[in-house]
């Protein structure tokens, strides 16, 4: 049985051939999520706006289309037609590399202007008194659900499967998905120094309070032990992985 539904139809808000596609998932963690590709007169497909605005270049005005949709949007048609004439920014709707790297809170200072300290005890410190060495970065709890929906893709911008994670890993937070873990375990092995076994508190102690109970050099996963028919298992995967490389080579 296949895990998606997929839907096909004109669009009529593109040119003459263009065909709109819909999958919906129907099973895993990301069931009821929905994606929306366009098909060209000649069969190619295309997965973002940007990409359909170097397809068409200026001989479409997309500004006013809405691809979730399909449809054009005429509230902005005034406003596309206030542009006409300018070029395309194709950039447009693609997300920076930046916006990848970890969130940390950035806090403005309510200061706007030097300040002036009066001490009225002797005995008392100010802030600039106090010496606490380095300071870590404050980080945001959960920011992997910032990255929720965000697919990697090939060369073919086929999207990359989700990895399925073993049935002994359990997250824990509110509404974490599959994706949402791999990418709190992806991050820890890349920025950690320490080892990974996941977090020490309990469930219910870190959905009560989670800013004081999560430890955020840890994945947010249930404390986890590798037994050692765990690694014996791991290798005999390894070994046959690599068996079916070498004979796929030959």
């Amino acid at each position: 049985m296949s895990s998606y539904e997929k839907r096909r139809s004109d669009c009529s808000a593109l040119p003459h051939g263009w065909i709109r596609e819909e999958v919906v998932r129907k099973s895993g963690l990301s069931a009821g999520k929905t994606d929306v590709y366009y098909y060209s007169p000649d069969g190619r497909k295309f997965r973002s706006k940007p990409q359909l605005a170097r397809q068409l270049g200026d001989t479409f005005d997309l500004s006013s289309f809405d691809f979730r949709t399909g449809k054009i949007i005429h509230s902005a048609i005034r406003k596309s037609k206030r542009l006409k004439g300018t070029t395309y920014d194709y950039a447009r709707g693609i997300r920076h590399d930046a916006s990848l790297v970890l969130p940390i809170r950035q806090t403005a200072s309510i200061f706007k202007q030097p300040v002036t300290v009066h001490k009225t005890q002797p005995e008392s410190k100010t802030r600039t008194d106090l010496k606490h060495g380095p300071q870590e970065q404050p980080k945001q709890l959960f920011w992997e659900k910032k990255l929720q929906g965000l697919n990697a893709c090939d060369i073919t911008e086929e999207m990359f499967k989700v990895l399925d994670l073993p049935s002994n890993i359990q997250g824990v937070g509110p509404e974490l998905s599959e994706e949402n873990l791999l990418q709190s375990i992806a991050a820890a092995l890349h920025l950690s120094n320490q080892p990974l076994i996941g977090q020490t508190a309990s469930k219910a102690a870190i959905e009560k309070n989670p800013g004081v109970h999560i430890n955020t050099e840890q994945p947010l996963i249930q404390k986890l032990v590798v037994t050692e028919d765990d690694i014996r298992r791991q290798e005999l995967r390894v070994v046959a992985a690599r068996k079916r490389l070498e004979e796929d080579k030959n």
